[in-house]
This record gives C-alpha cells, structure tokens and sequence, in this order.
C-alpha cells in the first residue's frame, strides 16, 4: 500500500484547481492540475489536461525501457508543471506500491520511482496512469491568496475525468462538475 502524503486541516490536496478565463499566465491558462500536496509549507499538484510535445514511447526509450505496447507508445506525456520539468511523475489508480509511491485519496496514487513505467511498459502495471514531466508548486499561503484573488475554482477530483475525459475536454469539464460554465464566466477577476 502506497504511504499517505501528510495533509493539513484545510487541505487542498485531491481538489482539481481550474483556473478561471482571466487567468493569463500562460503556463495555468485553461489549465486543470490536481493537488497532490498541501499543507502549511505550501502546495504541490500535478497539471493533467496538458500534452507535452513528447510521446510515452520516447520517454520509455529515452529511459531504455522498451514496451511492444503501440497504443501505449502512442500516449502524451503532459507537462505536468513548470517546477522540476525533467522530472516523472505518474498518476495512477490501483493499490500497488512501487519504490516511491504516494497514496492521495480516492484510489489514486503518485509514483515518482522508474519501477512503475516498467510495470507499464510490460502490461503489469496499474490499469489507468497519466505520466507528465515537471510539476506545479506554491509556497506557504500562495495557492490560498490566488484563490481569494479569485484565480482558481476548486473541484473534488473525479478520476473518470482524469483517465477518460479527453485532455482539450477536462478545463470545461472539471468546471461542469460545479455546475459552471467557463465560457459564462467574465474575462476579469478583481476583488470586491
């Protein structure tokens, strides 16, 4: 079993952050990112709706793992975030635990150790992972004031929409699980 990443009383962690259309940095525009982390020494989260210019397949032979797996070859990796961007991070559902696994909630998991691409390279790994490179983080209170700035909404992750949903679709979807409708929302944020 995955161990448990420490949480605080008023955690984020397994809440999908959508960020509003007035959101104009370019790397969190449109974005959708799952917040494995959070706590009082800031936050960390992974973002899941976009695809990198790299295959899975170059990964795994950049790695030297091979897999006669095409469709699995075929996946994007996603940019996962601007922090650590050569490194792996891999998302995933099931109950195994590889050398350096997380348990986040809802029966999802983050592995940051090369064991799990193996698994998945060889058909033995968990049914459904996303794989990104880099992460996004926040320091102590920063992700708080971005959402009293009203930059983000915060959605309870639903892993049909991180393992189904097609990545253009999740920003609209994760927002439509709240009942809203993004392309409603006004271009500008501000304080009241």
């Amino acid at each position: 079993m995955p161990r448990e990443i420490p949480t605080g009383p008023n955690s984020l962690a397994n809440q999908l952050l959508v960020a509003v259309p007035a959101l104009e940095d370019p790397t969190f525009s449109r974005s959708v990112t799952l917040i494995c982390q959070h706590d009082q020494n800031g936050a960390m989260g992974i973002v899941v709706n976009r695809p990198s210019d790299m295959l899975l397949g170059e990964l795994l032979q950049q790695i030297q793992v091979t897999t006669g797996d095409e469709i699995l070859r075929m996946h994007h990796v996603l940019a996962g975030g601007p922090v650590h961007p050569e490194r792996g991070f891999v998302l995933h559902d099931g109950e195994q635990d590889w050398d350096s696994s997380f348990a986040l909630g809802n029966g999802l998991a983050l592995t940051t150790s090369r064991d799990v691409l193996e698994s998945l390279a060889s058909g033995t790994g968990p049914q459904r992972a996303l794989v990104a490179l880099g992460c996004a983080s926040w320091g102590p209170g920063q992700l708080e004031q971005e959402i009293t700035e009203n930059s983000w909404i915060t959605v309870p992750a639903d892993n049909d929409l991180l393992f189904t949903t097609p990545l253009e679709s999740r920003w609209q979807a994760a927002a439509g699980r709240l009942g809203v409708d993004l392309m409603q929302m006004a271009g500008y944020s501000g304080r009241a």
